[in-house]
């Protein structure tokens, strides 16, 4: 058997805004949702899992790639909603892309403070 990614729980302070983010910047449907989750499907099958955790949440890191197009679409959605992106994930290149491993990519912030990375072409 295959290894794949299925799913995973993203802690968030509102959960319908949290997948609502994530769905307009990369221009998915919405995804039938259950119990205490509410969830974005991308491609693949892979769900995105938005719930409230009765604790503090702690930043993670979550990195997506995409292909030129969407990159175009959702880095226009960034500066067009005046959303904080650095070129690094230092933050010391603040309002840049970057051009590494032959593609671009920015980090930014989503509603729960979840550091994202955006990249057109993976590490390896």
């Amino acid at each position: 058997m295959s290894v794949t990614f299925n799913h995973t729980i993203i802690a968030a302070k509102d959960r319908e805004e949290s997948a609502r983010f994530y769905r307009e910047l990369f221009e998915v449907p919405e995804a039938p949702s259950w119990g205490v989750f509410t969830n974005v499907q991308l491609d693949g099958g892979v769900l995105l899992q938005f719930a409230e955790p009765p604790v503090e949440i702690q930043m993670q890191h979550y990195a997506f790639l995409v292909d030129d197009g969407l990159f175009d679409r959702a880095y226009a959605r960034i500066q067009e909603r005046d959303i904080d992106h650095w070129a690094d994930p230092h933050g010391a290149e603040p309002g840049r892309i970057n051009h590494n491993h032959g593609g671009r990519g920015v980090y930014f912030k989503d509603p729960a403070g979840h550091g994202l990375e955006m990249i057109t072409t993976p590490y390896l």
